[in-house]
């Protein structure tokens, strides 16, 4: 099976989500997609594997997203822009696996897809 995780080693609920997974045996992909950012097609396919909005997946109280001018009814058009020129925007981790995707929040959340 194969596993990929866009990880944030500096945060601690995507730490824990993949120890988690290592704890399984799983070896995943280890994405830092803060310096490999995802593209706007990319977003768009993740948004529909976990069947949310953008603002579904977005850091909305992080002091970057004030610092923008952004707000919750943004377009989505604008917000997936945001998180493609700005990824420390995107709520973390994302796992993948199977053909779908979960937020590690709280990490046992990503067992389901598994």
């Amino acid at each position: 099976m194969s596993v990929k995780i866009w990880h944030n080693p500096r945060c601690s609920k995507s730490r824990t989500t993949l120890a988690l997974l290592q704890e399984r045996g799983i070896t995943p992909e280890v994405i830092d997609y803060r310096t490999n950012p995802p593209s706007e097609e990319t977003l768009r396919d993740v948004l529909a594997k976990l069947d949310r909005s953008p603002i579904e997946i977005m850091r909305s109280g992080d002091k970057l997203f004030k610092e923008l001018g952004l707000s919750k009814t943004d377009a989505p058009d604008i917000l997936i822009k945001a998180m493609t020129e700005h990824p420390m925007l995107i709520e973390r981790p994302i796992v993948f696996a199977n053909g779908k995707a979960a937020i590690g929040r709280p990490p046992e959340s990503v067992l389901d897809i598994l």
